[in-house]
């Protein structure tokens, strides 16, 4: 696989896409640790790698990418702790999604249906309860093997052109390929489309769901960038893209998953499925905010300094005032807040996932413990700072009991505030 290392070297770095050189900075995050690299107890003593974090802008494509620090390999091994299962919003966004697709593109016990980075079998458990041919690509044995436990046909492989050729001898042209926050998280993505072009069946649809660059800067999301997301997609990027490999975006959606995300709906060059409407209006939508134009980026990256002091003069004036402050949630995003904004155990005792993987673990860097929720209602808090932003409704109602005691809530972004 090919590594764009030249930052280290150096050098100017390059394109991921289109190989034009980059030197347009949409953020600097100094140094960071892998995000999802939960440190255990054994290893707290010992030292944990840090990496440059800075996404940059390709003038040429508008591609929004971090440079290339480790292979995919080293990010998404064995032991990935991330299961899609663990939040029920997103269970219910996945069988949402299925019905939908299954309405729309009528889907059969006929059709097959590929997902691509299916994780847990968060979503294609759906799909098998329809009776559709199911089969999930998965790189992470942990995940992948959960997968398994429901039922689900997973194998534990690395997409590209060359496994889609050896899905293709085994009769698995898709009717539908799902690929759910995975494109940001393929270091070589034409190759990754290359393969979906391959695997598509010829009148077949692929839908990628993945956060949108326009809503993650619009909210001030600077926290999820991190090195696990090697590009950060508008739908100027994305189409060109798509076309390179001989696809084309013929509708978007716009859910409100992960702070904001796009769908893209794709299908073959050629094919004659019509261009809905929304694709021409949020084409007009990104140019108006400016994202093919240069002066958006330097300035967003001016921002970015701002939330991460209203958080810190938030944390501080709290402290100053004797207040306990925990937080909930481990997810990869709590990795660049903390480290870039240097929240460490001074500020938050400790913090609660529902992920068992996470629990008993720390954060990365700031080496923060993760408990198990219940210990939120033992240590009653005055604040519990939301980590996983994007599903605060989902937390504040898991959480509504600690109102009882005067327990209010944090949210980091787009600016730090206080909520009950």
């Amino acid at each position: 696989m090919h590594l764009n290392l030249s930052p280290v070297l150096g050098a100017t770095p390059t394109c991921r896409h289109c190989g034009s050189k980059l030197g347009l900075t949409l953020a600097n995050l100094g140094l960071s640790p892998v995000a999802n690299d939960y440190v255990d107890p054994v290893n707290y003593a010992r030292a944990e790698p840090f990496y440059p974090l800075e996404a940059l802008v390709c003038r040429e494509c508008r591609l929004v990418q971090t440079c290339d620090m480790l292979a995919a390999g080293d990010i998404f091994r064995a032991d990935y702790a991330y299961f899609s299962s663990h939040s029920s919003s997103w269970l219910e966004h996945a069988k949402t999604y299925v019905e939908d697709m299954a309405r729309r593109f009528g889907l059969t016990p006929a059709s097959r249906h590929v997902e691509l980075a299916s994780n847990d079998g968060y979503l294609l458990q759906y799909s098998m309860a329809k009776g559709i041919q199911c089969l999930g690509i998965e790189p992470c044995e942990s995940v992948a093997l959960a997968g398994r436990a429901k039922g689900v046909d997973t194998r534990i492989e690395f997409f590209g052109r060359d496994y889609a050729r050896q899905l293709l001898t085994e009769g698995w042209a898709a009717d539908l390929i799902t690929g759910n926050n995975v494109l940001a998280h393929v270091p070589d993505i034409n190759d990754f489309l290359d393969g979906v072009k391959l695997l598509l069946a010829p009148d077949g649809v692929a839908t990628f769901e993945v956060q949108h660059l326009l809503k993650l800067m619009q909210r001030h999301q600077f926290d999820t960038i991190y090195h696990e997301h090697f590009s950060y997609l508008s739908l100027i990027a994305g189409a060109r893209i798509f076309a390179k490999a001989g696809l084309r975006v013929f509708d978007v959606e716009r859910p409100e998953t992960h702070g904001g995300s796009i769908r893209f709906f794709v299908c073959h060059a050629h094919s004659a499925r019509s261009e809905s409407p929304r694709v021409a209006k949020l084409l007009d939508e990104e140019r108006a905010y400016g994202l093919d134009s240069d002066a958006i980026y330097t300035a967003w990256n001016e921002s970015v300094k701002a939330t991460k002091r209203d958080l810190l003069e938030l944390l501080v004036e709290l402290k100053r005032q004797s207040k306990t402050i925990v937080g909930y949630g481990a997810p990869a995003k709590a990795a660049t807040l903390l480290n870039f904004c240097g929240v460490g155990s001074d500020f938050l005792d400790f913090t609660v996932d529902r992920a068992p993987s996470k629990q008993g673990r720390y954060l990365p860097g700031v080496r923060i413990p993760i408990f198990p929720p219940e210990a939120i209602f033992e240590a009653k808090p005055d604040f519990v700072l939301i980590l996983p932003w994007n599903l605060k409704d989902e937390i504040k109602a898991q959480m509504r009991e600690i109102r009882s005691w005067g327990g209010r809530f944090i949210v980091p972004v787009p600016k730090a505030t206080i909520e009950n």
